[in-house]
């Protein structure tokens, strides 16, 4: 087979992963994770229509996945919406990280606001200014991590962000499919380990795992995509 038609069958061959990244972050929190031998598209959040639901911004992300059978990896938010799509497309592989997989694994507290609509209450220009306690919260211990946590705050459309929370707080998934893996961190102060039941726990791991516990998520990831 000349060389030209090899790296075409490989290419053809090769899996795809769509990675969903967390509320208002980019492809830059899956920087250290890697993938070998899969092709990966990071799906672009895309502005939200005004009380638009879940599911049909779910079907609007949809025209961002062009294969059949796709593995589809989502990060905190990332994994909510990861599980919306997956109800409307057949799916190899669904994990999520730092995630939920219905609404019993939010905290009350995250219910409770969303059932007084105290969510909406605070100004969404608050929440895109870093402080030590979302430092904190977040899990950002490094410098890299800090400064990381404020640039994604800082380029978070404030709209995006109330929309979003609001979709979070009000979540009522009902379907969990059996090829779902929830990973998910011991230490997570944002969705803590506590209310969910994670297939895997990653021991120290909090809700930005995906930069500090990347070697431990890498592992764990290659196996489950063996």
């Amino acid at each position: 087979m000349p060389l030209h038609e090899t790296s075409l069958h490989l290419c053809v061959q090769m899996k795809t992963i769509y990675l969903f990244s967390g509320l208002g972050a980019d492809e830059r929190v899956f920087k250290y994770l890697k993938f070998p031998g899969h092709h990966i598209v990071h799906i672009k959040w895309i502005t939200a229509l005004r009380n638009e639901p879940l599911a049909a911004y779910a079907k609007r992300l949809l025209e961002q996945v062009s294969t059949e059978h796709p593995i589809l990896i989502g990060l905190s938010f990332g994994g909510i919406m990861a599980i919306e799509v997956s109800k409307l497309i057949p799916t190899e592989k669904v994990i999520i990280i730092a995630s939920v997989k219905n609404r019993n694994e939010l905290p009350f507290y995250y219910r409770l606001a969303g059932w007084v609509s105290l969510h909406k209450l605070v100004p969404a220009g608050l929440l895109k200014y870093p402080n030590r306690i979302s430092s904190w919260f977040f899990g950002a211990g490094s410098t890299e991590e800090k400064l990381m946590l404020a640039a994604i705050l800082k380029d978070t459309d404030p709209v995006f962000l109330k929309w979003a929370i609001d979709k979070i707080v009000n979540w009522d998934n009902r379907i969990i499919y059996d090829n779902l893996v929830h990973i998910h961190g011991s230490a997570d102060k944002v969705l803590p380990l506590k209310f969910v039941t994670a297939d895997i726990t990653i021991n120290n791991g909090n809700h930005l795992m995906t930069l500090n516990k990347a070697e431990d998520l890498n592992r764990v990831i290659a196996e489950l995509l063996r």
